[in-house]
């Protein structure tokens, strides 16, 4: 029998390879390519995913590769906007094409529209109209009703998202900037910057694998497959099993695991961290068990509109929320807990905003840390 991993060794496992038990000293660009990506509906959560992850990021390092190509944001991973290195955009969404397509099957808001359209035709079309330029939906709905006038014009800008990899130009995702989204292909945005001679570094769902193990591992067929929106990912991993490790969980559920992949001791201090709205961390296993408890995801996944919340860890595990209100003059990091904080706590905590406050309010006059006393 394989051997077991508690609930603790995989979240010691995990945060090693999230570079979340030390922060690493690389270039935003590397970590955004070991992680495969970072979540990214919202522009800003990205900066606060690789400040907490980063010994020395600053904000402009990652303004810059988005402004100078090196770095894209796009739907990708779940069908959900990710932001991801130059070289791995058109790699991904090409072994993700499945996701879009069944989205765009399944999607009764629209799919109804396109029916019998010629899905072809229509990425034509809008290979010529992205391909050169970009443009918001606002300017891309009338184009597109000109050449269907019968046809919802927000269906087939739908459509389109599935159809073509399109990402969002700048200055969408730029610090201090704000704007549309602004859509152009990938190819379109990215010709100029992409060179072939440094190779793709995932180009089959093998290697996808293995670089999903190596930033989320040991993993179950179904985190895997939560984590990417792919189906039918067994066989996958059974092509790979003479090359990676297998444990149980304390369930008995089977997980994969590179064998080089760090496995620090269940002992192994885990420090407190702020974690980014939609950080992967938490949105990237089908059993979540590892990094909070049922309850705490009962608070999580049970918030209005879809949106994911930032969070902070204590021991590894989710134990509250925080926000961050940024005017002129003052910022207040507001830290909201799911449970009594010891003094220690309180004084990591503090510290790891204090250290983000310097990121995001750093021309702020005054700024300040708040608890909120969870009895109310």
């Amino acid at each position: 029998m394989p051997p077991i991993l508690s609930t603790r060794a995989l979240n010691r496992a995990t945060l090693a390879r999230q570079r979340l038990l030390y922060r690493h000293d690389g270039t935003a660009l590397q970590a955004i390519e070991h992680l495969v990506g970072l979540q990214a509906q919202a522009p800003i959560p990205p900066y606060f995913g690789l400040w907490c992850r980063l010994e020395r990021f600053a904000a402009g390092e990652l303004s810059a590769a988005l402004l100078e190509r090196r770095a894209v944001r796009m739907a990708l991973l779940r069908n959900t906007v990710h932001l991801v290195s130059a070289r791995d955009a058109l790699p991904l969404r090409t072994l993700l094409q499945p996701v879009f397509d069944r989205a765009l099957r399944n999607n009764a808001s629209y799919a109804a529209a396109l029916a019998g359209l010629d899905l072809t035709d229509l990425a034509e079309r809008g290979q010529e109209l992205l391909g050169t330029r970009a443009l918001t939906s606002t300017e891309l709905r009338p184009l597109l009703a000109g050449l269907y006038p019968d046809r919802d014009p927000q269906a087939l800008v739908q459509a389109l998202r599935n159809l073509l990899p399109l990402v969002q130009v700048p200055p969408r995702g730029v610090r201090g900037q704000g704007g549309q989204p602004t859509l152009m292909t990938a190819t379109g945005w990215l010709g100029p910057t992409l060179n072939p001679a440094e190779g793709n570094p995932t180009s089959t769902l093998e290697t996808l694998v293995r670089r999903y193990l190596g930033a989320f591992g040991p993993a179950s067929v179904k985190d895997l497959q939560v984590w990417c929106g792919l189906t039918h990912l067994r066989g996958v991993l059974e092509r790979l099993r003479p090359h990676l490790l297998t444990f149980r969980d304390e369930a008995g559920t089977e997980l994969f695991d590179l064998p080089e992949a760090p496995r620090p001791p269940e002992t192994t201090p885990a420090p407190a961290r702020l974690l980014a709205a939609f950080d992967n961390l938490l949105l990237s296993h089908a059993d979540r068990r590892r990094f909070m408890t049922a309850p705490a995801h009962q608070r999580l996944f049970s918030v209005k509109n879809g949106i994911f919340p930032h969070t902070f860890l204590l021991d590894g595990f989710v134990a509250g929320t925080w926000t961050l209100d940024q005017r002129r003059e003052a910022a207040q990091l507001t830290i909201e807990p799911f449970g009594e904080l010891s003094d220690a706590a309180r004084s990591a905590l503090t510290a790891e905003a204090d250290r983000l406050l310097a990121l995001a309010a750093a021309d702020a006059g005054q700024t300040d840390v708040v608890f909120i006393d969870p009895r109310g």
